[in-house]
């Protein structure tokens, strides 16, 4: 157990290193800043004109960052992102041709998938988890004391807790998912944006239909619901809430089986650089 636990932590070691620093991975860093750059000019904006417009109020703030976090953050940055992230633990390196070195030393390849797992999550949890709560504290600061009194002594906090408990999740789930397509397709991309059509018609589908979908138990738990304009809300499906220890339990099960499946692929996978 301890040579295990040395070797994954070697495995992580390397790997987050790698991956944090890869300079294939620019875009990533643009997709988590975008939202905190947006928030910081809204922040200055509204600052220098504050006191004359009357017609903005912190539960607008709210709003807008639960809209932005439901449909800019889940359906877009986090699922991107972790595209981007997960994909290339084992693509990136069947294209440069290095992959047979891991599988040249006495590492047990679940480790090695464990390990590859393990560094891209900490890269997509420093990322979106740093960013939406970058993104939470500044989208209201205009108002001073308003604001830090709707954080310490408001439900500030609490959201603030959930937004990341959600974001953490998405990051789980969908990394999971994405580190499996690399390692089985040649292409991972395909899956990703069968994967990415399938979650955002999720509202549209039937309720038996949503439930086989991340986005359906993340959206659960989020702590702002965003009301839907006319007409779309007309032809949105509403299926019955899941409770949140089930919809954490259910989205850390699934990960767990996508990642069993992953190191079993891995286990049995004969490198071709030729194909």
């Amino acid at each position: 157990m301890a040579l295990w636990m040395r070797q994954l932590g070697g495995v992580f070691r390397l790997e987050w290193k790698k991956t944090f620093l890869a300079k294939r991975g620019w875009w990533i860093y643009c997709l988590a800043l975008a939202p905190v750059a947006l928030t910081l000019l809204h922040w200055m904006f509204e600052a220098r004109v504050r006191g004359r417009n009357n017609n903005h109020s912190l539960g607008d703030d709210v709003v807008a960052f639960a809209a932005m976090f439901q449909f800019f953050y889940l359906r877009g940055a986090i699922f991107f992102g972790c595209v981007g992230v997960f994909c290339n633990l084992f693509r990136a390196e069947m294209l440069e041709k290095t992959l047979h070195y891991y599988y040249l030393t006495p590492v047990r390849r679940e480790l090695l998938v464990a390990g590859k797992y393990l560094a891209g999550l900490a890269v997509a949890l420093v990322l979106f988890v740093g960013s939406v709560s970058a993104s939470f504290l500044m989208i209201g600061r205009h108002a001073g004391q308003a604001w830090s009194n709707y954080i310490w002594h408001g439900p500030g906090v609490s959201q603030l807790e959930w937004y990341a408990v959600v974001t953490a999740l998405a990051c789980i789930g969908y990394g999971a998912v994405f580190l499996t397509c690399g390692i089985l397709f040649r292409n991972p991309l395909i899956p990703a944006i069968v994967v990415f059509v399938w979650e955002n018609l999720n509202p549209f589908l039937p309720s038996v239909l949503k439930k086989i979908s991340v986005i359906f138990y993340l959206r659960n738990l989020c702590p702002v619901e965003v009301p839907i304009p006319p007409p779309l809300n007309v032809m949105v499906i509403d299926a019955d809430p899941t409770p949140a220890w089930l919809a954490i339990f259910g989205l850390m099960l699934l990960s767990l089986t996508v990642l069993a499946y992953s190191a079993i692929s891995a286990r049995q996978t004969e490198i071709s650089y030729g194909e």
